[in-house]
This record gives C-alpha cells, structure tokens and sequence, in this order.
C-alpha cells in the first residue's frame, strides 16, 4: 500500500480526532514517551520568557508534555489537521497555549512566526511530503542556539525492530483504530510510513544535512526500544547554554500515530 499525502493525510486525521485520544489513551506509554523527550529538551527555568513551537500538535498530547516540561513557557502549538486541533482547543489548558491550523510547510504564512527558542516535532517529520525542506524551514524558525526535539518512529535498520512494529501495528493498532466504525485508513498509513522512512542513523545524518547540529540520539525503553527515538539538535550559533540540547529521565512505552 501506499502512504497518505497532504489532503488526504489531514483528513484521515480529521475522521479519527474523534477517538483518537482513547486509542492512545489505552497504551500508557504513549504520554510518557513524549513527556520523557520534552524533558530532554532541559528548557531553564521552566521555560520562563521562551517561545516554544509544538509542530504536529495533534490532539494536544504533545502540547501537555511540553507544558509538563516547561509550564512557564509559551507554546504555539500547530496542527494541520482541523479536527485535531479542534480536539486540542476544546481541552483546559493551565498554561500560556496558542493553537494555529497550518501545514508545517506553510508555518510563516499562518502566523507560527520565529524566532522560536525551541521546537518539538512528535510523530511529524516523517509524514510530511519533503522532510528536507521543513527542516530547514525548522532551522530558520529558531533562534541561534535554539534547540529542537523530534521525538519520532525511526526503527534501527534491525529486522526484528521491522517485525515487532508490523506485528504490533497489524495484530493491536490497526484492528482497534477500526472500532467501532473506524476508519484504519490512518493506522495503515502509520504502519507502512514507518517502514519507509528513516533509520535512526539516516534521520541523524538528514538533520545534520538541514544546519541542525550537534545532533544527540537517544532511545525509549519497552517494547518500542529500537523503533522509537528522541533525536536532539540545535541551530548553531548563539553561544550560551540555553541553546544546548540536553538530557532528561524517566522512560515509558506506547504507540502513536
């Protein structure tokens, strides 16, 4: 099969915004993975006085993590899925959030204007039509020495990484996005995008391509070790500590799409 675009990729996530918090909501690990590469952003002082750009925001899951690791910053969390985001907004949000409809390939034109000190992309780089130039689209949007967190499915390369991740989306995550009166369109799409995309190393070496440096790789724990990465990088320049990318702790296990 192939992949979904574009149009076609936002709507399947409009048909299942609905249900897609109770999907997730039944492996656990899912929040704490992107709580655990939030932390690993090691934003100062909680974020006071930062704009942080959450790219990819879906239903708000990333965006709670963000405000978990960093509650005094200030996100523009985006999405450009309608029904998604709607799902977001409707949420309380105990922070300083604002959700914007946009393509990540149109960001400036919607109004996600830079400079950002920090972006978190979860779940987004490898569904997007050209992951070469968002990134670089990423990189003009920091700051000099701002950081970036893509926390994203990049297996090893390891062919028992490839076959956990097709049992586990095609024996669990795709019969359960069908129910009830699912559509598995966008679960199918996860399994088979996974599987096209990046290695770990090669999604390393792509950001290094993008201006986006020194790049840090560090994995999750579960069953997802090997097929779940945070990947941390910065713009360079600027100098000081605050544009490094740093550790965090705390480790967990879920499946996201």
């Amino acid at each position: 099969m192939t992949t979904l675009q574009d149009g076609a990729l936002a709507a399947a996530f409009d048909r299942a915004s609905g249900s897609y918090d109770r999907l997730v909501a039944a492996n656990p690990g899912y929040h704490a993975h992107l709580r655990l590469s939030a932390r690993r952003l090691a934003l100062p002082g909680q974020g006071a006085g930062l704009r942080v750009l959450d790219l990819g925001c879906g239903t708000g899951a990333s965006t709670a993590a963000l405000l978990a690791a960093a509650p005094r910053a200030r996100i523009t969390a985006v999405d450009a899925s309608e029904g998604m985001l709607r799902q977001a907004a409707a949420k309380r949000w105990d922070g300083d959030v604002e959700f914007v409809r946009a393509a990540a390939e149109d960001l400036p034109c919607a109004g996600a204007e830079g400079p950002f000190d920090a972006v978190f992309a979860a779940y987004l780089v490898r569904n997007v039509a050209d992951p070469d130039a968002v990134l670089r689209t990423l990189r003009g949007l920091l700051r000099p020495g701002g950081r970036l967190a893509v926390h994203e499915y990049t297996l090893t390369g390891s062919p028992f990484h490839r076959l956990v991740w097709s049992a586990v989306c095609w024996g669990i995550v795709i019969p359960a996005g069908s129910l009830p009166r699912g559509d598995a369109s966008l679960y199918r799409h996860l399994w088979r995008s996974v599987l096209d995309f990046d290695t770990a190393g090669a999604f390393r070496e792509r950001l290094v391509r993008a201006g986006l440096s020194p790049v840090r790789t560090a994995p999750v724990t579960g069953w997802q070790r090997g097929i779940v990465h945070t990947f941390l990088a910065r713009r360079p320049g600027g100098g000081g500590d605050a544009g490094g990318a740093g550790g965090g702790g705390g480790e967990g296990h879920g499946v996201g799409a």
